[in-house]
This record gives C-alpha cells, structure tokens and sequence, in this order.
C-alpha cells in the first residue's frame, strides 16, 4: 500500500494523534475511582475488585500485540479506525453490566479496542516525523496523552460521588465519539510502501527483535516501570477510600500530582531529544523509580499515612517514567526498521502485560494496609532496574564491539 503523507504532517494531524493518546485514559486511568464503587456495587473480595481494572490492562496489551502487525500488513489508518469502534462498543457493554461477569467482558472488549491507540500512534508518528524526530514526537504526544491520566481520575471521581460508576462509561462513549470522528476526518495512511518480498512471518518478526537483548531489556523496563505506575494507582484508589476515608474525588484531585509528575519527565525528555544516549536516560529514569519508591516505603512504614506519602512519591515514579519511555520506545523501535510496527506491538504488550500482572498481585495480597503495595513496587522497580541496566550494558558491549576486531 502506497502512503499518502505529505513530507511535513499538519497541525490538525498532530492534534488528531495526540487525540487518539486519550483512549488509553479512558480505558484505564478513569476507572481507577470506580475500583471502590464496582466492589461495593457486587459485592466483590479486593482480588476481585482489582480484576475489574486488571482485566483491561490484560486486554490493552494483548490487543497491541496483534495491532503492530497488523498495521504493517494492512496499514495503519483502517486497524486504528477499528479499534476505536471496538472500543465504543465495550463501553456500552461495561455501562449496561449487571453483574460481575459482564462487567469483566465489556472492559475486556473496551481495553481491546483502546489497545489501537497505544500502539499505532507511536508507529503512525515514526511514519510521519522520521527516526530523527521520533524521541521528540513521543516525548510530545506522550506530554499529550499525560493529560488524559491528569484529568481522567478527577472526572471519574466526581461522576461516581455525582451520578453514579456507570456514568463513567457513558462520559468515555462520548470521548470516544470524538476522538473517532477526529482520525476518520484527519488522519490520513502514513506507512510506507513496502515490496511483497519483503513481507515476514508474524513469529518470525518477533524472533529477530528478541535475538537482540537491547531490545529486549528495553521492552522490559517499559513493563516494569509501568507496572510500579500502576500498582500505586491502583492501591492509591483503594487506600484513600478504605484506610483514609476520603471520597473518589478527592482522589482524583491527588491523582493530578501523578501526569504533572510525568509530563515534567517528558518535558526532560523532549529537551535533551536525540542528543542524550538512550540507554542511559533508560537507566537514569529507572534509578529515579526506586528512588521514589524506596523514600514511599519509608514515609508509609514510619508515618502515620496520608494522602500526599501515597501521591509525592508517585509523581516522582511517573517522572521517572517520563524520562525514560520516550527513549526506550524509539530505542525498541529502531532495532529493525522494517518491523517498526510490530516492535511497537511487542513494547506495548510487555509495557501492559507487565503492569497488569503487578497490579493483580497487589489485589491478591491487599490486605487494607500499605504494606502490599510497598512489597509490590518495590519488585517492579528493582526489576526495571535491573532491565535498563541490562539495555546500558548491551550498548555498551555493541560500541566497543568494533575496537575489538
């Protein structure tokens, strides 16, 4: 398929992908108040509970897997088209449930839908900006979508003390709406055209990008990191209702430190650009995260807990996270070039897959206290660690390869 893009992408073009950067927000980051108000709604265990929201992230990362390659087979704009009406369609589902079960299937299919979104706006970005603006255009649209978790929680608070948990579905329909209306009006084909001959095996595709250990350890701390995010979201939610008694919107107001965190990361990100190493903005990011996560687990195991021990932390690991995703996600994605697509899949799937599978422990050992999310993100944050140090390590070894020889 021949690209129809234009040399240099429009205004209305940037506006329209860093629209799409709000699905994943309305997937994920307005339900968080909702955790509460669907376990006491059903009458769920806390495991339960976080299912709700686990599920979602399970399905996003699932979904970009196929989405990446999709999008090199068929193209970018009809797979993201796609997706975002799969992603109206759970929404009705979610706000029509009447139990616990369908409630499930209908974030299942929703966090499906959503899971276009992460994975082909960055794809569609490398298309349209070119590898030496690629750090640049993530670091930005990623400032885009961090607006998305700023307001999100705030709103999906004060719809449920307002109007009710269902109400927060029917405010993502008619996000969704928009931001469907905005890609179908604007967004135009950006891959580029390619031979048949050069059309690989979806297996084989994934076997060249984890043959390279950069790749793969970068992919990892994507996961590892979003997974630290995630658990203190999550466990956030539950603890200012349960242990601190606070209602969902003055969470969401808390949850606000969290994107300000990550857009200031990004900020960092967008500054430095092309011209920091990318593997040591990987582990510089990485290093922050357990910082962050180490001071948490002092305040909370020494201090009697208050809302702003679960949140100052927390903004420090979604900057930590904002320095360090813009260059890990063009890092994965310029191993190999041709399968820009499919590594993009690849690093979303880890980045949610990791972070749901975190977030679930914590819902299986909540206990009421903040003791599980302390052990639950300090895993994750050791573990992400360990990968960018892995991903520094590889460059390294790649740079001096040559004066070996």
């Amino acid at each position: 398929m021949k690209s129809d893009m234009p040399r240099t992408p429009g205004p209305s073009f940037a506006l329209a992908l860093g629209m799409v950067a709000f699905i994943g927000p309305l997937a994920v980051h307005l339900f968080f108040p909702v955790i509460p108000a669907v376990k006491a709604a059903f009458g769920l265990s806390d495991a339960l509970a976080q299912f709700t929201f686990s599920i979602a992230v399970f399905g996003m990362g699932a979904a970009t897997l196929v989405y990446g390659t999709l999008a090199d087979r068929l193209g970018r704009r009809p797979v993201l088209l796609s997706g975002l009406a799969l992603f109206l369609v759970g929404t009705v589902a979610s706000a029509a449930a009447a139990n616990f079960p369908m409630l499930v299937l209908g974030r299942l299919v929703q966090a499906v839908g959503a899971g276009c979104g992460l994975t082909l706006v960055r794809t569609i970005a490398r298309d349209a900006y070119g590898p030496e603006r690629l750090v640049r255009a993530i670091a930005y649209l990623t400032m885009f979508y961090a607006i998305g978790p700023m307001v999100a929680p705030a709103v999906g608070g004060v719809l449920v003390d307002a109007l009710g948990w269902r109400s927060v579905f029917g405010f993502a329909f008619v996000g969704g709406i928009v931001i469907a209306a905005a890609v179908y009006a604007v967004v135009y084909e950006t891959r580029p055209a390619a031979p048949a001959s050069q059309a690989r095996g979806v297996l084989r595709g994934y076997g060249e990008l984890f043959a390279q250990p950069r790749f793969t350890a970068l992919v990892l701390q994507t996961g590892f990191s979003t997974a630290t995010f995630l658990i203190v979201g999550s466990a956030s939610a539950t603890l200012m209702k349960e242990l601190l008694a606070r209602p969902a919107t003055e969470f969401g107001l808390y949850f606000t430190l969290l994107p300000l965190g990550f857009i200031s990361g990004t900020m960092i990100s967008s500054r430095l650009g092309s011209r920091a190493p990318t593997e040591a903005m990987v582990l510089a990011g990485s290093l922050l995260c357990l910082a962050a996560v180490a001071v948490q687990a002092v305040l909370l195991t020494t201090l009697p807990p208050a809302p702003l021990m679960l949140f100052l932390p927390g903004a420090l690991v979604t900057m930590s996270q904002g320095i360090a995703l813009p260059y890990a996600q063009a890092g994965a994605m310029a191993t190999i070039p041709r399968l820009a697509g499919t590594a993009a899949g690849i690093g979303v799937f880890v980045q949610q897959v990791a972070g749901a599978l975190f977030a679930q422990l914590y819902g299986l050992i909540a206990d009421g206290t903040p003791r599980p999310m302390i052990v639950a993100t300090g895993a994750s944050a050791v573990l992400g660690v360990a990968a960018g140090a892995v991903a520094w390590h590889a460059a390294r070894r790649s740079a001096a390869a040559p004066n070996i020889s």
